[in-house]
C-alpha cells in the first residue's frame, strides 16, 4: 500500500480524498494556488505545496508543477479527483512516467471514452445500445441530413470531444439543421479545440440514467448500481438519487450485467460511470467518465462503500476482494449539489462566510470543505457542498432531505439551498415524475410566478 498520495485537486473533493487516505494510515499531500492558501484541504493535509497563481491554468492544471510537487514531497501516487486534470490522458501518462501511480484508469482508456464518437464505437463492439444517429463524425453537412432523414427529426448535433453542454444543438425541424450544424461546430471549436460532431435522435423525454462501477487489475468487475441525474440546469447536474425511482431490481440488474461485461471486455481498471439515456423502458449509452463522480456519495451511502479507498486499493494493486454477489443496495439516498449562486438568477456569488452551519442527525451527510470566515474565491466551480440523505425508503429520504436543507446555513454568500427547497417540496418530484427537462421548465415556471 502507498505511503504517502498527493492530492491533485482542491475544495470539497481533495477533502474527501485526504479523509479516506488518512482512515487507510496513508499520509496526504496537497497542493494549492495561492487563492487557496487557507483551504480546509491545505490545513488538513500531511503536507502543502503552492503550485501557482489563482489561475486553474497556472496551478491545478499546471501538470510540471502537480508532478515536481509528488516527486519533491516523495509521494508515491497521485489521485486526480474530479475536474481538472482527472480525465486529461497526458497527465496520466506523464504522472506514470515519473514513476508514480495514477489513481484512475488506465491513460488509453482516459484517451477512448474522452472522445465520445470512439466511446460510442467501442460500447457497439460490445454490445451495448446506443441513441440512434451517426457511426462517426460527420465530415459535411450534406451527411449530417442524411442520418437526421434516417432517424427522423428531431435531432442532435454534438461535439465529438465534448461536455457539459458546450458544442451540442438540437434541430426540431430540417430547416433548423444547417445553423445547429454551424453554431455547434463553432463551439466545439471554441471550447475544445476540436470541430468534430456527430448527430443523434433527440430524445424528448429521457431520463438520465448512470451505472457506477469499478475493475480491478485481476480482472474483476463490479458495478454498484444505478444513479438517476435527471434534474439538470444547462446539462449540469444539481440533485442526483440512487436507486432511480423508474427502474426496477430487474432492470438494474440486466444494465449492471451489460456494463461489467463490457467493461471486462475492454480490461478497464478503476473507478468508471457508463452514462444513459433512458425512455420507455429502453437503454442508450451516451458517454463514459473514467473518474470519480461528483455524485458518488450516493452510492456510498444505499451500497455501505468506501469508493476513494477501492480507488487507492486498486492503484497498489490489490484486488477488490468480493464479488457482485456480495453487494447489497439499502435504501435510497438523495444528493443536493450546493453552489455559491443566486437561486434564482444563478449568477456567481464569492465571498466570505460569516456563518456555516451544517445539518446533522441520523442520515445525513455533508460533504463540504466551508468553515465560517472562509473565503469562497471567484475562480473555480461554485459548488461548496454536497447534501447527502439516506433512509430505508425514497419517501423518508425526502422528508430528511426537507428537514436538512432547513437547518443548513451558509451565512455571507448566496446559495442554491432556497432553490432545493423548492424542488424537493414539489408534488412531481416527490412522485418521482420528472425527465431530464422537468428542472429548466421547473426554474422558469418559478421565476415567472416570482
Amino acid at each position: 500500500m502507498f505511503r504517502k498520495v498527493l492530492i491533485a485537486n482542491r475544495g470539497e473533493i481533495a477533502l474527501r480524498v485526504h479523509r479516506a487516505c488518512q482512515e487507510m494510515g496513508i499520509a496526504t499531500v496537497a497542493v494549492h494556488s495561492t487563492a487557496d492558501n487557507t483551504a480546509m484541504h491545505v490545513r488538513l493535509a500531511d503536507e502543502s505545496v503552492c503550485i501557482g497563481p489563482p489561475a486553474a491554468r497556472d496551478s491545478y492544471l499546471n501538470m510540471a508543477a502537480i508532478i515536481s510537487a509528488a516527486l519533491i514531497t516523495g509521494a508515491e501516487a497521485v489521485h486526480p479527483g474530479y475536474g481538472f486534470l482527472s480525465e486529461n490522458a497526458n497527465f496520466a501518462e506523464m504522472v506514470e512516467a515519473h514513476g508514480l501511480a495514477f489513481i484512475g484508469p488506465t491513460a488509453a482508456h482516459i484517451r477512448m471514452m474522452g472522445d465520445k464518437i470512439a466511446a460510442k464505437d467501442a460500447m457497439r463492439r460490445l454490445g451495448v445500445p446506443l441513441v440512434p444517429g451517426s457511426l462517426g463524425a460527420l465530415a459535411t453537412l450534406e451527411e449530417a441530413r442524411e442520418v437526421a432523414a434516417a432517424v427522423k427529426y428531431p435531432v442532435l448535433i454534438k461535439a465529438a470531444a465534448g461536455g457539459g453542454g458546450r458544442g451540442m444543438k438540437v434541430a426540431h425541424r430540417e430547416d433548423e439543421l444547417e445553423e445547429a450544424w454551424r453554431v455547434a461546430r463553432t463551439e466545439a471549436k471554441a471550447a475544445f479545440g476540436d470541430d468534430s460532431v456527430y448527430l443523434e435522435k433527440y430524445l424528448d423525454r429521457p431520463r438520465h440514467i448512470e451505472m457506477q462501477v469499478l475493475a480491478d487489475t485481476h480482472g474483476n468487475v463490479v458495478h454498484f448500481g444505478e444513479r438517476d441525474c435527471s434534474l439538470q440546469r444547462r446539462h449540469q447536474k444539481l440533485v442526483e438519487e440512487a436507486g432511480s425511482p423508474v427502474l426496477s431490481a430487474a432492470e438494474r440488474d440486466a444494465l449492471g450485467a451489460q456494463v461489467t461485461d463490457a467493461l471486462r471486455g475492454l480490461g478497464y481498471r478503476n473507478a468508471g460511470t457508463l452514462e444513459f439515456l433512458w425512455q420507455d423502458g429502453q437503454f442508450a449509452f451516451i458517454e463514459m467518465n473514467t473518474r470519480l463522480q461528483v455524485e458518488h456519495p450516493v452510492t456510498e451511502m444505499v451500497c455501505g462503500v468506501d469508493l476513494v479507498r477501492e480507488q487507492v486499493r486498486i492503484a497498489a494493486g490489490e484486488p477488490l476482494g468480493y464479488g457482485q454477489e456480495d453487494v447489497r443496495f439499502n435504501g435510497h439516498a438523495i444528493e443536493c449539489r450546493i453552489t455559491a449562486e443566486d437561486p434564482d438568477t444563478f449568477a456567481p456569488s464569492p465571498g466570505r462566510v460569516e456563518m456555516y452551519h451544517a445539518p446533522g442527525g441520523l442520515g445525513v451527510r455533508v460533504d463540504s470543505a466551508l468553515y465560517s470566515g472562509y473565503t469562497v474565491p471567484p475562480h473555480y466551480d461554485s459548488l461548496v457542498a454536497k447534501l447527502v440523505v439516506h433512509a430505508a425508503t425514497r419517501a423518508e429520504a425526502i422528508a430528511r432531505l426537507r428537514r436538512a436543507l432547513k437547518e443548513m446555513v451558509v451565512g455571507g454568500i448566496r446559495t442554491t439551498i432556497p432553490l432545493h427547497q423548492k424542488i424537493v417540496a414539489d408534488p412531481e418530484f416527490q412522485a418521482g415524475d420528472y425527465t431530464i427537462h422537468w428542472l429548466e421548465r421547473f426554474v422558469a415556471r418559478n421565476a415567472r410566478e416570482e
